[in-house]
């Protein structure tokens, strides 16, 4: 009879284990949670005002707008209650905006960087001042909401900037040893005119692909072994199945600004090399002066460090500081040790210049 009892409890244990991998390989979770309002919109974009959790005389006086990638949701910041960026600074005493660049469509094919940075950005910047009362901002951009953000740091420098925080920003292109991006889009090898007069935009799933193929075991196979080997633990559970809802919601990149990633700054490297030109005038690294933290992931395969560090060499800032933190390129923000150790070092640089 026990030998029978323990083999009814090693099926039902399987059984268990099933429904679970089941369940998050099948739904969505939830994710991005934390309470937000509405407060501007342009076209496809929406600027969200998250709401406050301290008291009015515990805040800083500057607030933070977040800039996340165009081809990715920005929940990552905001990922699950109890692991969210937007949730700690919150409890920090900052007034958080983010700015969500929605999904573009066909029509969008032919938006530039230069009408996200210039156009899109100066219009939700405007609306933070109203919304907040205040005249000077701090701007956090990750990934190429970095690009972006350095873009306009540099062409509207007098526009109340104080703070710029830079993330994993892909910025210089001169160094092309090892798998990288820059390998997968190299002239000889893809035509990137061809794929956009095919599609418009680019497919999100290409994008993806491309991601997942320079760690194609990690993405492919050891993700899932570390999910099999933990279904019995319901903290590695939820945290994987809110990361894998975000990992598989990709959108598409506007036609246009894909173009000019790939052959303006990829290949011919012109935003660091103060060549790239933005509605008709060029981007001078050299006229940012805000505060600067650039925080490089180490062990970074979408953005190698030697694509982040260079900025602080071009930029007029007085105050500029380099962190260097172990882990990958979201693992750094959203991963388990980053309540421990980058955003930590996010609250103590920010909160000493946002009063």
């Amino acid at each position: 009879m026990r030998q029978t009892g323990g083999v009814l409890d090693s099926f039902q244990a399987t059984a268990e284990r099933l429904r679970t991998l089941n369940r998050v390989m099948t739904t969505k979770a939830a994710i991005a949670q934390t309470p937000k309002e509405l407060v501007w919109t342009l076209n496809k974009a929406k600027l969200y005002r998250y709401a406050p959790m301290t008291e009015a005389e515990k805040r800083h006086a500057i607030p933070l707008l977040l800039i996340f990638a165009i081809m990715n949701r920005p929940s990552i910041l905001d990922l699950r209650p109890g692991h969210s960026f937007v949730e700690f600074m919150l409890r920090q005493g900052y007034d958080v905006y983010l700015l969500d660049w929605g999904v573009p469509g066909l029509e969008d094919r032919h938006m530039k960087l230069d009408d996200y940075a210039v156009e899109y950005l100066p219009r939700a910047i405007r609306k933070v001042k109203t919304v907040s009362g205040a005249e000077e901002f701090s701007l956090l951009g990750w990934c190429i909401g970095a690009i972006l953000t350095t873009i306009y740091a540099a062409m509207l420098p007098d526009e109340g900037l104080r703070n710029l925080l830079l993330l994993t920003a892909p910025l210089d292109f001169s160094n092309r040893n090892g798998l990288t991006f820059a390998k997968w889009v190299d002239e000889r090898y893809f035509d990137v005119d061809k794929v956009l007069e095919a599609f418009g935009n680019m497919p999100a799933e290409m994008i993806d692909y491309g991601a997942k193929a320079l760690k194609p075991v990690e993405n492919y196979l050891s993700s899932y072994y570390k999910l099999w080997d933990n279904l019995d633990d319901p903290r590695v559970v939820e945290s994987w199945h809110a990361m894998n809802t975000w990992v598989t919601d990709n959108i598409p990149m506007a036609g246009a600004a894909y173009r000019q990633l790939i052959v303006e700054l990829y290949r011919k490297n012109k935003l660091i090399n103060n060549q790239l030109v933005v509605r008709g005038g060029v981007v001078d690294l050299s006229r940012i002066r805000a505060n600067l933290l650039t925080v490089i992931a180490e062990g970074d395969h979408i953005t190698p460090p030697c694509q982040s560090a260079t900025i602080l060499t071009k930029v007029s800032s007085r105050d500029k500081e380099l962190y260097r933190i172990h882990g990958g390129h979201i693992g750094i923000m959203a991963g388990s040790a980053a309540a421990r150790t980058t955003w930590p070092h996010i609250d103590r640089w920010l909160g000493a210049r946002s009063r």
